[in-house]
């Protein structure tokens, strides 16, 4: 069973929800790229200061669940702002910063309702060798259980659209 750590920030209480690890698998889907099936882990971890730090890895699988390979990687911190929250707003405001190791840096902001959390980018910082990347736009929900989360895209000379999705379950630490 899911406890709250005594030492969470207040800050973070809107996404105690998520700390742990979360396994599952999902679809990778884009024009430029074919459909494939992977499985995920992720997971968000604290040390009483006001944010999560967030780590995806992803593992190609096939129609019987077989790893083929690796897949993206990503890391970074999820900053909780309730100090920020205006009057009109109805959630708490997020900041998300993340390392891509397909070399960019993105700055993301959203909002938390609940165990809803929809966030999309602000920013992004690329080294020269960068595929290009220009935004992206998440949501991520827990449903019976279930972390479920879906991943909008512009890139490679493509709109936003759907990119990746996934249904994340509880999983053991380590």
């Amino acid at each position: 069973m899911f406890e709250i750590p005594p030492n969470l920030h207040p800050a973070n209480m809107p996404l105690a929800f998520l700390l742990g690890a979360w396994e599952g698998e999902g679809v990778v889907e884009y024009p430029t790229i074919q459909r494939r099936l992977f499985k995920q882990r992720v997971e968000f971890a604290q040390n009483g200061k006001p944010f999560l730090h967030y780590i995806s890895r992803s593992w190609e699988i096939d129609q019987a669940g077989n790893e083929l390979g690796p897949l993206n990687m990503e890391t970074g911190f999820w900053r909780p702002r309730p100090d920020d929250k205006r009057d009109d707003q109805e959630g708490t405001p997020l900041e998300v910063l993340l390392s891509h190791p397909t070399g960019f840096l993105e700055a993301m902001i959203g909002e938390i309702r609940g165990p809803r959390i929809e966030f999309a980018t602000t920013g992004v910082m690329k080294v020269e060798s960068a595929k290009d990347y220009r935004r992206g736009h998440r949501l991520y929900g827990l449903v019976n259980g279930e972390l479920m989360w879906v991943y909008e895209m512009e890139a490679m000379g493509e709109q936003l659209q759907p990119h990746i999705s996934a249904a994340l379950q509880r999983a053991p630490a380590g």
